[in-house]
């Protein structure tokens, strides 16, 4: 699933995100993927949206939940009963469309969190009926999916904008700064003099995005702006841009306006890092719960 070296995402990983918009944006009553009984689970807690995705053996979404909700902020969870509630309720209504129950899964966090908030995300996940076979960083995550050669991946989310330089398909530098969604909307709410969820509902809105691009494209400037200052040491052709907030219509074409590096989009991006996510956790057998043995190897 090698993404090509223009920067043009090969078919193989398009038809992964596709079927992921098919079955994790359809809601309860969408279609599920087929699967042999062996299933992987990956639970992105992001600031802005949380989403539970599950793959098949083939690393094929088959079925997924997300839920805009603010229980994390930057990375560190905030609301630890919601936070759980949340991927408890996110996860029954996966099982209740999949026919089965989940009892693993994987998350992740953005680089640098300190490893007492690393181990809250766990905790979340294991209050939700979850056990929790691995911890990856989200930007690195998001590169397992891409499989890319060479580049850097920037996943922009709702309150950070996190990056992986790849070299040789390798993560060779990770870092993670303020600034994502959560800003574009405080800067609508501040601007119109509008509630936070207004601005919320606004911003995500298709028919209005155009008239608000004025007011927030100098926060996809400062996004620009960090890239650029962490890729500066490495030799990048392309950025490809994942998260929620690389949804906006002309937030590709600022990025690489201020970088100077090509920019794609691939796919819905908001799936990317959930599905590089499940791909890191443990096999989970349809009728058979992972002995703690099995946990600590894939860990």
């Amino acid at each position: 699933m090698k993404s090509q070296g223009d920067g043009v995402m090969n078919p193989r990983l398009q038809q992964v995100l596709k079927q992921a918009s098919r079955v994790i944006v359809a809601g309860s009553d969408g279609p599920c993927g087929e699967h042999n009984g062996v299933l992987r689970v990956g639970v992105d807690l992001g600031t802005a949206y949380t989403v539970v995705v599950v793959v098949n053996e083939d690393m094929i979404p088959v079925a997924g939940a997300y839920r805009f909700a603010q229980v994390v902020r930057d990375g560190v969870v905030v609301d630890f009963h919601g936070a759980s509630q949340l991927v408890r309720e996110l996860k029954k209504q996966v099982e209740g469309r999949l026919g089965v129950e989940l009892h693993s899964a994987s998350s992740a966090y953005p680089p640098g969190v300190p490893l007492a908030e690393v181990r809250a995300t766990g905790h979340v996940l294991e209050n939700a009926g979850l056990e929790c076979t691995k911890l990856v960083d989200e930007a690195t995550a998001a590169a397992t999916l891409l499989q890319i050669e060479h580049g850097v991946v920037v996943d922009v989310g709702g309150g950070t904008t996190k990056l992986a330089v790849v070299r040789k398909g390798k993560v060779i530098y990770t870092a993670d700064e303020p600034t994502g969604g959560t800003h574009f909307t405080l800067v609508i709410s501040g601007a119109l003099r509008i509630p936070f969820m207004e601005a919320e509902r606004r911003k995500t809105k298709r028919s209005e995005q155009a008239a608000l691009f004025p007011l927030i494209r100098p926060v996809m400037e400062k996004v620009g702006t960090i890239v650029a200052r962490h890729i500066a040491p490495y030799r990048v052709d392309t950025i490809y841009l994942v998260g929620g907030t690389a949804r906006y219509p002309g937030i590709t074409e600022v990025i690489e306006e201020v970088t100077g590096v090509r920019t794609v989009v691939p796919g819905d991006p908001l799936f990317v890092t959930p599905i590089g996510i499940a791909m890191h956790s443990t096999p989970e057998v349809i009728g058979h719960r992972p002995s703690t043995a099995e946990v600590s190897s894939e860990a």
